[in-house]
């Protein structure tokens, strides 16, 4: 990209919503320009009730140059899209793989082009979403990044994409797990959120998915994660046809699949997957679950999401150390017992201390992004093209596919904070909800105890 391209006002016509995540506008170019074809634009958003942010000679505070001190382009970044680009870039690239991370290129915008483009998409962006945040005027340039949504190749061939938030796909293991916390190592982190959030009202109904499914390598467990994800997929499965959005919620999540969405998506898959009415759906989703098997992609996510080796429980303490201040979690639990546990943390180096809460954010970016799988069908097994391909047995078809991670957005330090107090909020909630003995789900439970059954 010519760094002296700039997107004006009359440009903003040719960029439509996408989607959103609580950082970022998402939007999907529809004009003609070879150097914006296939490309998505993500746009940083602001809090409408945060203070305007205040130009720094660098986007990182002063403890975060020191957390990421040994990457000199992050510590030197003057704006947070170029240092969230450059750790893209830079730390999780090599962990995923570059072959399934676009670390994207900046374009750089005029304030007119972002005021339009928000003007144009604010009646697609969920309610919600709209009251929470606005586009953020400061920002001079945006993040374009490929559209995974498109296969690129041959026009008029179909691509179907699929968008997977798997969410974490482990239970946590640290020894600084309070004996009050304790069911945190045997029920899934996602199937507990998921209580809270009913509770505050964020869905109307609980999800089956657990993504320990999804991580097991098992072909039934896997196929079992992504019929339940087609069943609730609230903001976790998102399905593309040829850019468009088929299935899922544009925004935010949608909730349950009803009959009238499943007869759409039955007849929108009609162009890819041969086979007889009523089964195009169970065949592309068993082509997404082979998909995911046969791939081995989220064996290297979850060895990310396991740099967590402390949780936020063991991690929080390095942090307070890592900003000189007083731990409040050791004043809250308080007791010897507990000081004599959390000492060890308190006592090591500060380069400990800083590999613990780089690894620990470094593991939320992996247990926050999303994975996207595009296929588009071929007629021969031809060993000529660079993709990976995947036979669906059902319908006698041969796709190609590429996988792709993205949404891999740098955590900002200070949010260690909101990490611990969330934590607590979601394992109190979860345990109210045991011990009101208001009724439990039996998937729930079932998986309590084959989760305790497979580690014996």
């Amino acid at each position: 990209m010519e760094e002296e391209v700039v997107l004006e006002h009359k440009d903003a016509a040719d960029w439509v919503y996408r989607g959103e995540g609580a950082a970022n506008l998402v939007l999907a170019y529809t004009g003609s320009s070879p150097s914006f074809v296939g490309k998505v634009m993500r746009i940083r958003k602001a809090a409408r009730n945060g203070t305007a942010r205040v130009r720094s000679p660098t986007a990182l505070s002063t403890h975060e140059r020191l957390l990421w001190r040994d990457i000199d382009d992050i510590v030197s970044s003057h704006n947070k899209e170029i240092a969230a680009q450059l750790y893209v870039q830079r730390v999780m690239s090599p962990l995923l793989g570059p072959k399934h991370v676009d670390a994207g290129m900046r374009v750089h915008v005029s304030r007119e082009f972002l005021e339009s483009a928000e003007k144009n998409v604010t009646y697609q962006r969920p309610a919600w979403r709209v009251d929470a945040a606005k586009v953020d005027m400061q920002c001079d340039s945006t993040l374009l990044i490929t559209d995974h949504s498109l296969f690129g190749g041959l026009k008029g061939e179909p691509c179907i994409s699929v968008e997977i938030k798997p969410k974490c796909g482990f239970l946590p293991f640290s020894r600084f797990i309070s004996e009050g916390n304790a069911i945190k190592r045997s029920i899934s982190r996602f199937r507990m959120h998921q209580t809270l959030k009913l509770r505050q009202g964020e869905i109307s109904k609980l999800s089956k998915y657990n993504p320990l499914d999804l991580f097991s390598k098992s072909k039934d467990r896997i196929h079992k994660a992504i019929s339940d994800l087609f069943i609730t997929p609230q903001n976790n499965f998102r399905v593309f046809l040829n850019g468009s959005l088929i299935f899922g919620g544009l925004g935010g999540g949608a909730d349950s699949t009803n009959f009238v969405i499943s007869e759409a998506f039955e007849d929108a898959l009609k162009s890819v997957i041969r086979a007889d009415n009523g089964l195009c759906t169970m065949n592309f989703l068993q082509l997404v679950s082979e998909t995911v098997y046969k791939s081995g992609v989220l064996d290297r996510l979850l060895e990310v999401q396991k740099l967590d080796n402390l949780d936020i429980e063991g991690a929080v303490h390095a942090y307070y150390d890592i900003i000189s201040e007083s731990c409040p979690v050791c004043r809250e639990l308080g007791g010897d017992e507990v000081s004599r546990i959390y000492t060890s943390l308190h006592s090591i180096s500060l380069d400990e201390r800083l590999k613990i809460v780089k690894d620990f954010l470094t593991a939320a970016t992996a247990k926050d992004c999303s994975l996207m799988i595009s296929f588009r069908p071929r007629e021969d097994k031809g060993s000529g093209s660079p993709y990976s391909k995947v036979y669906l047995e059902s319908t006698n078809q041969n796709f190609e596919y590429k996988a792709s991670f993205i949404d891999l957005d740098l955590k900002p330090l200070k949010k260690m904070e909101k990490y611990y107090e969330l934590d607590k909020k979601i394992v109190n909630c979860y345990t109210q909800m045991l011990e009101t003995d208001q009724e439990v789900d039996e998937a729930t439970s079932m998986e309590a105890y084959t989760t305790i059954k497979d580690s014996i």
